[in-house]
């Protein structure tokens, strides 16, 4: 399978709204947003001052990670996506890098799905240290406190986290786990 790394861009317009008018609306702004996969870059313009027109410019871009050592997808996405501010992986579920699933007890299935997002952030040149946020999803919640058992050992640093009860997960597993770290 062949995967593009080609950034995907979002581009923010403010339009032109007269003076008299900027203080009826005045928190509303009027945009419109474009969504360009052949851009390489983002442009957001904002206006500061009700009688200048003078626009800041961000520059952002957004890449697809793939890694070879971590389960493949088990759907048509990406393992994460990096940006100047963040890399967002997608959730992982207790798989090894050839897609097979991890049998065992949910400490174990848990160090797979976390093995696996090391791998990703790896690939995005990042790390576990710099995860900043954790969503984990179990389909039975009388495993939390296993899963926190592993967990803990790999998350030292506690970065905010959610963890929720789902009726179901993909392939029939019992945890997936997903986060957002720095760069």
């Amino acid at each position: 399978m062949v995967h593009s790394n080609q950034p995907v861009a979002v581009t923010h317009r403010l339009f032109s709204i007269p003076t008299d008018l900027m203080f009826a609306i005045a928190a509303r702004r009027a945009s419109r947003v474009i969504v360009s996969p052949s851009n390489s870059s983002a442009a957001i313009f904002r206006k500061t001052s009700f009688d200048k027109n003078i626009y800041r410019t961000v520059t952002m871009s957004a890449t697809p990670v793939f890694s070879k050592d971590a389960a493949p997808p088990a759907g048509p996405y990406s393992h994460a996506i990096k940006t100047p501010a963040a890399i967002y992986c997608s959730g992982q579920i207790p798989c090894d890098s050839e897609g097979n699933l991890v049998e065992g007890t949910i400490q174990e299935k848990t160090a797979a799905c976390i093995k696996n997002l090391s791998a990703v952030l790896e690939a995005a040149g990042s790390s576990i240290e710099k995860v900043v946020k954790v969503n984990a999803f179990l389909t039975d919640m009388s495993n939390f406190a296993a899963m926190n058992e592993e967990y803990s050992k790999w998350f030292t640093h506690k970065p905010a986290r959610s963890c929720v009860a789902v009726h179901q997960l993909p392939k029939g597993v019992d945890v997936e786990i997903e986060c957002i770290a720095l760069p």
